[in-house]
Parts: C-alpha cells; structure tokens; sequence
C-alpha cells in the first residue's frame, strides 16, 4: 500500500448468530455511525472515532435475546478484520503506539504493535459485573476478537481503579489514542515495512 492509497476497508461477516458490517477511514475525521444494538459497546466504539479520528459505520444485528455475547465479540472480529485490511501491508507506520487515558479517578495505560502477532495482556479489573446493561466481562471478549483479527499486540493495564464505567471509558479512550500514534504514517519510510526484519 502507498503513502497515497486511501486506508480504508468494508468488511461484512454473516453468521447464524449475528450479521456484522464495518466500514472504516483510518485518516478520517472521527465520525461514527454505530448501530450494534448494545447501547453501552456503541459508546465505547464512539470513543474510537473520536480520539482515534477514524471514522466508522457499524451496523449489527444479532441474537440479543439470548445475551450481548454474541454480537459482542462478533463486532470485534469484524472491526479487527477492517483494521487489517485497511493497514495493508504496513508500510510506513509508526507501528507502536501508546497512550495513558484518565477519567476522573481511573486511570488505564495502553501499549500496543500492529506487529502481525496477536497477543493480548489484559489488566482491567472491573468492580462491577454490568453498567446498565452491559455484562462488564466482554469488554476482554471485544479486545481480544479485534487482537486476533487485526493481527496485533495489545497491553492494557489499569493504574488507578474507581467507578466501573469509567475505567471501561478509559481503556477505550486510550485504545484510540494509542492506535492513532500507531497508524500515523511517516514519510521518511513511507515505502518501507516498519521492521527489522523486512517483514510483519
């Protein structure tokens, strides 16, 4: 992929539990259009648009009346796929990226490498099991579908612990951050895959 090749991508996944669709700009301007009918895990796709400043327009459908499970996690796999397909084949990025994201008392560092490994290391320890609705267990599922399908390394760590959401917020919001360091191109090395070894 070329300094000047738009990164964007549409991925679609239909399952017989859930029907997943997700377009994205990784140079966009933040905006979202999220629809997974989980109101809590579109909140915290929001916070990927606007401090990742990509946009995103997810749409999903899935067996809700069973659990969030499901469409959780499947919206993960999809979102992972799109992010891989957009970053191509590397070329250019920074790679790395990392962020350290407050919400009034939680506090949760991100580090993360588009490497083509995948590997998570979770440290959110959250003290509710739900807000509102949301099973506060699949915020791990979500990582580790996105981890597993966009082929990259992902540590999160909490620093400081308090109300629920706000952690679940901060984790989000230091994602995005993290991610927009790790994309941003630079010139210097636009035409080359940003490894030692020549290869991701």
């Amino acid at each position: 992929m070329s300094y000047d090749t738009p990164r964007i991508a549409k991925v679609h996944r239909k399952t017989g539990e859930t029907d997943v669709t997700v377009a994205l700009n990784l140079d966009g301007t933040g905006k979202g259009n999220i629809n997974t009918g989980i109101p809590f895990l579109d909140h915290m796709l929001h916070q990927i648009c606007s401090h990742g400043l990509i946009d995103l327009d997810i749409q999903a459908t899935g067996d809700l009346h069973i659990d969030d499970h499901h469409t959780n996690e499947d919206v993960g796999i999809v979102l992972g796929q799109a992010l891989g397909q957009a970053l191509g084949d590397r070329k250019g990025i920074n790679r790395f990226g990392h962020f350290v994201a407050p919400l009034d008392e939680a506090l949760v560092q991100v580090a993360l490498d588009f490497s083509g490994r995948p590997y998570l290391v979770y440290g959110l320890v959250i003290p509710n099991q739900r807000v509102g609705t949301y099973d506060t267990e699949l915020v791990k599922e979500f990582f580790q579908a996105v981890v597993n399908h966009a082929q990259m390394t992902l540590h999160i760590r909490l620093l400081e612990s308090g109300n629920s959401h706000h952690i679940i917020e901060a984790g989000f919001k230091a994602f995005a951050r993290a991610i927009k360091m790790a994309i941003e191109v630079d010139p210097r090395r636009a035409s080359v895959i940003p490894s030692s070894k020549g290869v991701l």
